[in-house]
């Protein structure tokens, strides 16, 4: 591939060398090749840095500061017009994917800064479920779809970095200061990625909720607004813990737009 690349796409990994894989493969059959692969790897010891050495990857391997850190480090490394955060395990939606994205990004009259699309994801002993993606402008309820189905325009980036205040909704944190920064956003009603579940925001999702709270009172969110919310989110997960097959009824019987 020769000249600026489309779209890059960063990895952050650390012994997760199935998982590795399992993106790497998604990524490579991609029906385009206007991208770039950069995995950060955390030091790991468990074969990923000799599977990266003949990769086509641009890799490094090294001991960071965490999954945040480690995207940051991605963000510094890019050439691509739009940057894609795709994790190890997680994998995209179908094999045209970028190829339909590039189309609706060029179909447009000026290029977005923010693209966002729906999510499938893995659900165990079950095929993944669809989920649609709310609209980007009820940001302050959450993340509206996952953060493995954004893609952020390089140049509309600045300076603006993950922070590493917050262990679990760094990713929200950014995605709202990046919102308020730009107007030009494209909502792209397919699925995007699979994500894979399991990873850290569901395993301490109450830590994901705080955090989420002190991130809308720095944005200024009242709060009484921001109570509402977290007891808003607080009752969204435990029906999804206590009613999972009514929960993705819900879920994917259409794009919300609360």
């Amino acid at each position: 591939m020769s000249g600026t690349p489309l779209f890059s796409i960063i990895t952050v990994t650390c012994n997760n060398l199935a998982g590795l894989k399992r993106t790497s493969k998604s990524i490579e059959e991609q029906s385009v090749q206007n991208y770039e692969w950069i995995v950060i790897d955390g030091a790991s010891d468990d074969g990923s840095v000799d599977w990266l050495t003949p990769s086509k990857a641009d890799w490094v391997s090294e001991p960071d500061g965490g999954i945040y850190h480690a995207m940051n480090k991605g963000i510094k490394r890019c050439n691509g017009q739009y940057l894609l955060f795709l994790n190890a395990g997680d994998i995209l939606a179908e094999k045209n994917v970028l190829e339909n994205l590039a189309q609706e990004i060029s179909n447009e009259p000026t290029s977005p800064d923010f693209v966002y699309g729906d999510s499938l994801e893995g659900r165990k002993n079950n095929k993944p479920t669809r989920k649609p993606a709310r609209s980007h402008t009820n940001i302050l309820s959450g993340m509206f779809t996952h953060h493995q189905a954004m893609l952020y325009k390089r140049e509309a980036l600045r300076n603006l970095r993950y922070s590493l205040l917050y262990d679990i909704a760094s990713d929200y944190d950014f995605t709202a200061r990046f919102l308020k920064q730009t107007k030009r956003v494209l909502y792209w009603p397919r699925p995007i990625c699979v994500f894979e579940p399991g990873g850290v925001s569901q395993k301490k999702a109450l830590q994901g909720r705080a955090e989420q709270f002190q991130i809308r009172k720095n944005l200024g969110t009242k709060d009484s607004v921001n109570a509402f919310i977290f007891i808003a989110q607080t009752i969204t997960w435990n029906f999804r813990k206590l009613f999972p097959s009514l929960y993705w009824k819900t879920k994917s019987s259409g794009r919300s737009e609360e």
